[in-house]
């Protein structure tokens, strides 16, 4: 898979988006709807990121940074501008990616072993359990106010491109989302300030 593919296969993982799989066990019900409706009552975000790739075919890992926004309940926006502007958004079940003068949309009906990994960080802003625990055997690692959502897909062709989603954060705001893919690489967006 070539490092773009890569990447991009990262990202929606995340929007795209801490444990092995087979230890998942049910988050503690309690618990886990505090956090969902302290993550739901979030209605925007507008914060600064940072991104770093590991993937196995290069030397060194690839680092970027850009901002995120989000609109609940569907609308998330990645606008990476180091080291090359581009532009990703998720709204209302459809991906674009910008980059100069080109825009590709994708219809995540269309790739449905993609729509649980975009869903995973969607869900998770928007306070959705329900989604989430359609989509992914999760677990809550939980030990107030940190917490980290391990989310291992349900779907086997979602498996095939990503073993597991581990989002943290730190009462309602998430910090970290981590894509473990199955194939060995990885990524790790890092969530940093609040920008206007």
């Amino acid at each position: 898979m070539n490092a773009a593919r890569t990447r991009g296969a990262a990202w929606l993982a995340l929007l795209v988006l801490a444990g092995p799989l087979a230890a998942a066990a049910p988050a503690d019900s309690d618990r886990l709807a505090a956090l969902m409706r302290e993550l739901g009552a979030r209605r925007h975000g507008h914060v600064a990121f940072t991104e770093v790739e590991y993937l196995a075919v290069l030397d060194r890992p690839l680092e970027s940074s850009g901002e995120l926004l989000y609109e609940a309940p569907d609308r998330l926006e990645k606008r990476t501008l180091s080291p090359r502007p581009e532009t990703l958004v998720l709204a209302h079940g459809t991906l674009s990616a910008t980059r100069g003068k080109r825009t590709r949309t994708l219809d995540l009906a269309a790739y449905p072993q993609l729509a649980p990994l975009v869903e995973g960080l969607r869900a998770t802003l928007a306070g959705d359990r329900a989604a989430l625990e359609r989509l992914f055997s999760v677990r809550l690692d939980d030990d107030p106010p940190r917490w980290t959502l391990a989310l291992a897909p349900r779907d086997a062709a979602s498996a095939r491109l990503v073993r597991e989603v581990r989002i943290s954060g730190e009462q309602a705001d998430v910090k970290t989302v981590e894509v473990l893919q199955a194939d060995g690489d990885r990524s790790l967006l890092t969530i940093g300030r609040e920008l206007p």
